[in-house]
């Protein structure tokens, strides 16, 4: 018989396929039931934002949130000073603090779309680990916590281990990164009440490592839950696109570009990410992916909405489907699509319909642009491009011009 959680959190978020392994699953569910339980998951500041692949954690901590726990989004200001070996190749570069700072308010901007901050009962303090990592005296951090780690446990780890068996580098700051999470975890237990740590399934022995430093140093019970790496039906990871991430800021990332990956996934996908990433009824969720034919369509439009708007609002989200409608329904340019502003001087001698792509983010070098000509998948005011030569001047560009790779992703060009 399979495990029927009492607990809204487990129950909603099971049923979401958010689970992957949990420290003590029961234990954990009757605590959820009893009362209010503070979790929380790090977050590494490597980039100015986050992309869709930490979607999967953001969305958990709203669930938290929404069935009456207290999440904390920890900002790995201190961590990221060292960086996290696990699921790495290679070591990583090491950031500013100026660098991790900006980083930390970018990426502070995304989480208040989802989360309700302040100082209600589940409202989610808003924490760095800088505040207690930049104050560690290191021999005093070797006595107090280096002693419950050994080095024969640490070397067990997959992160570490894998990167050994392929005799990759290994840093020793990076080695060190696993005692900082489980010292994050008992800070937050002792100044919060943390009992729950999440994360992606690659955190698992970071996560029981904090949870079994707290049962050493404070003789309390602590949880660790992660959820599972999530794919697309073709296998490959949530989070990138042909032309890369797919970022959560609307500065790196337009709303319109950020509804179009969605509105494209595959259908197979549809009522997966529905489940996931909206919070639209689970029943509802699989009945818009099982439709066939015209109507899984309709499914990843309502996807796309729905996933927009938690992200930037409900105005962008019409607004971007509207555009979506115009583009590819009526013929019409778009507004809200992405746009290339050239110069004159830009187009005085002419520019290639190569670098066009190129320049307008539909094709990542000039050789796959002028593959994308030969494959017949590049089209110029809805004409295709058959001549990888053909060369535009400030006349073909007096109007906008609309720039299509295939049918699903398009740009304008126009003079400024």
């Amino acid at each position: 018989m399979g495990f029927h959680p009492k607990s809204e959190f487990l129950s909603e978020i099971i049923a979401r396929g958010f689970l992957a392994d949990c420290t003590a699953l029961e234990e954990l569910d009757t605590r959820l039931y009893q009362g209010r339980v503070t979790g929380y998951i790090g977050f590494d500041l490597t980039a100015t934002s986050l992309h869709i692949g930490n979607l999967v954690q953001i969305m958990l901590l709203r669930w938290m949130q929404k069935t009456g726990h207290r999440p904390i989004t920890l900002m790995g200001g201190g961590t990221t000073k060292v960086g996290d070996p696990s699921g790495k190749d290679e070591m990583r570069k090491i950031l500013s603090v100026e660098q991790i700072n900006a980083n930390a308010d970018g990426i502070r901007r995304v989480f208040a779309n989802y989360i309700t901050y302040g100082e209600g009962e589940t409202d989610s303090p808003l924490v760095n680990n800088a505040e207690w990592l930049d104050k560690l005296g290191y021999i005093d951090f070797l006595r107090d916590i280096g002693k419950h780690f050994t080095v024969n446990r640490l070397l067990a780890f997959e992160s570490v281990k894998s990167r050994l068996d392929r005799e990759q580098a290994l840093s020793f700051i990076e080695f060190n990164y696993m005692l900082l999470q489980s010292y994050d975890y008992l800070e937050l237990h002792r100044r919060y009440g943390c009992a729950l740590q999440m994360g992606g399934s690659d955190q698992w022995g970071n996560i029981v490592s904090g949870a079994d430093l707290i049962r050493r140093v404070e003789g309390a019970e602590a949880f660790g839950l992660t959820t599972p790496l999530v794919t697309r039906s073709d296998g490959k990871k949530m989070g990138k696109s042909a032309d890369g991430a797919v970022w959560l800021n609307d500065d790196m990332m337009s709303p319109y570009e950020f509804w179009q990956w969605w509105r494209n996934v595959a259908d197979a996908d549809v009522g997966k990410f529905l489940k996931m990433f909206t919070e639209l009824p689970v029943d509802e969720c699989e009945r818009l992916g099982a439709v066939g034919g015209s109507e899984i369509n309709e499914s990843k439009v309502r996807l796309a909405n729905e996933v927009t708007t938690l992200l930037h609002g409900a105005a962008a989200a019409a607004a971007a489907e509207a555009t979506a409608r115009e583009v590819f329904e009526r013929g019409g340019t778009g507004e809200e699509l992405p746009t290339l502003v050239l110069s004159a001087g830009e187009v005085a001698d002419g520019i290639s319909i190569v670098q066009l792509f190129v320049r307008a983010g539909l094709a990542g070098s000039g050789k796959e642009a002028k593959r994308l000509i030969a494959d017949g998948g590049a089209r110029l005011a809805d004409a295709p491009v058959t001549d990888a030569g053909l060369m535009l001047g400030a006349a073909d560009l007096g109007a906008p011009v609309k720039l299509s790779a295939g049918k699903k992703r398009h740009a304008l060009v126009q003079l400024g």
